[in-house]
């Protein structure tokens, strides 16, 4: 009788995760910003041992224009171990991918092949009559589904934004996940210390306030989201609001210790208004409530305002904007994009509320245009997604945030590039540098990897 086994990039630790084979393949969203052409999925390389190290080995565009693909994910991964939602026998096969300007979820198969196969298209339709949003961003897959977050309510340019949630195997839309949503209205991103049954969540803004780039006076009136809430993961149940302050607008990427016995987690907060600087913040569970405190901050650069796009010339300073972060598996090390300066932070946060920074890569930036070992001259655009791998030794960054935004802090140009890391000597690898034509015209942002990602997994067994 044949036996069923687990999916093997499913692993029940976060020690299990870091001690696995290292991935080969990196999956990259592209899009193309003019939206006359597909956006597409361009898959590298990451093989060091192969003649193609570092090249563009496939490519799957999509069938449709103008969906501006930003945040995906896999349709299955280690938290199927889990015994609260046990599902051990589906596969970490499926790429779900969502257009976050068309509503389209993209149902992509990579099993057996290099460039992944569209097997499914969900329509914007669907995701409003079923679940009421659109807009969808970021998907994790957890204990009962897939969850995806969303920005806008059905109507596609208002709120509220939330969650719904996609079956596993037919990625049918089956819902909106929140049953009590409490004051939560912007949305952005989500994570949770699932063996706690805790799903915390963060907020950028509606459609109509990302969509055409920043937007001043929500940004001076501090309308931006500047909140994280907490949730009973198994109840969907609002539970509580921790404001961080409105001066800090746009608290967006969340970063939970992968370790499952811990209650800590790592919020990056983009902007503030008083100084443009930049945080980030450790929240954390003390006598039954949670709190949050700021552990990191960025100051802002002074500039001339004549090297300044029109959005920064009446402050004559760059903001570091940080617009991305993440975790090692082995919760050691934390990773901060400053897609604004140009630079690539590497901290040791082995104590959660006291962060060493131990490196800094400069690469991109609005006044620096840093270059790269192996580029002809000056980049555009900045660090911005950040991946790392499962064991800590490599680490993965992109230069494009999301296209309105790209054209307003960097009017010339991001151009396209995406640099490989020596996460231990924190230096560029110099094989490992696909740029310009290598994605035909199309602008990188969120990269995925083969087996998993400190970004895509969780874990219920320390």
């Amino acid at each position: 009788m044949a036996l069923w086994t687990p999916d093997p990039t499913f692993y029940p630790s976060p020690r299990d995760a870091a001690g696995a084979p290292a991935e080969r393949l990196a999956y990259v969203a592209a899009f193309d910003r003019s939206a006359r052409r597909p956006d597409a999925i361009a898959v590298l390389d990451t093989d060091p041992s192969s003649s193609d190290y570092g090249t563009v080995v496939g490519w799957t565009d999509l069938p449709h224009t103008g969906d501006e693909l930003h945040h995906f994910g896999w349709n299955a991964c280690s938290s199927a171990l889990c015994p609260y939602a046990p599902h051990p026998h589906v596969e970490r096969r499926y790429l779900v991918v969502p257009g976050l300007r068309s509503s389209r979820i993209y149902i992509l198969d990579t099993k057996d092949r290099i460039s992944p196969e569209i097997v499914k298209v969900i329509e914007p339709e669907e995701l409003a009559k079923r679940a009421g949003y659109s807009r969808p961003h970021t998907v994790h897959c957890g204990p009962e589904g897939l969850y995806v977050s969303a920005l806008g309510g059905a109507d596609g340019r208002d709120g509220p934004g939330g969650i719904a949630i996609l079956d596993h195997q037919s990625f049918e839309v089956l819902g909106r996940w929140e049953v009590d949503r409490g004051p939560q209205y912007l949305a952005y991103d989500f994570w949770w210390h699932i063996n706690h049954d805790v799903l915390v969540s963060s907020e950028w803004g509606t459609p109509s306030m990302i969509e055409d780039g920043v937007v001043g006076e929500l940004l001076l009136g501090r309308k931006y989201g500047h909140k994280l809430h907490f949730w009973d993961l198994r109840k969907r149940r609002h539970v509580q609001e921790l404001d961080l302050g409105d001066q800090h607008q746009m608290t967006l990427e969340l970063r939970p210790a992968h370790d499952p016995t811990h209650t800590y987690g790592f919020a990056g907060v983009v902007v503030s208004v008083e100084d443009l600087s930049a945080s980030v913040w450790t929240w954390f569970r003390e006598n039954g409530a949670w709190q949050a405190r700021k552990v990191i901050e960025i100051p802002a650069e002074p500039a001339d305002p004549a090297g300044l796009p029109d959005v920064l010339k009446p402050f004559g300073a760059v903001p570091p904007l940080v617009t991305d972060i993440d975790l090692s598996v082995d919760d050691q090390r934390l990773y901060v994009s400053c897609w604004g300066t140009g630079e690539l932070k590497q901290y040791d946060v082995s104590d959660p509320f006291e962060p060493v920074e131990i490196g800094s890569l400069p690469i991109g930036g609005i006044t620096r245009q840093e270059s790269h070992p192996s580029a002809d001259g000056p980049l555009r655009g900045g660090p911005q997604m950040v991946e790392v791998s499962r064991d800590g030794r490599r680490v993965y960054v992109s230069n494009s945030l999301y296209g309105a935004w790209d054209d307003q802090f960097y009017p010339e140009g991001v151009g396209a590039w995406l640099a490989g890391i020596d996460a231990d000597t924190f230096t560029f690898d110099e094989r490992f540098f696909p740029h310009g034509d290598d994605f035909r015209g199309l602008r990188p942002h969120q990269v995925r990897l083969q087996g998993g990602d400190a970004s895509s997994d969780s874990y219920c067994y320390p």
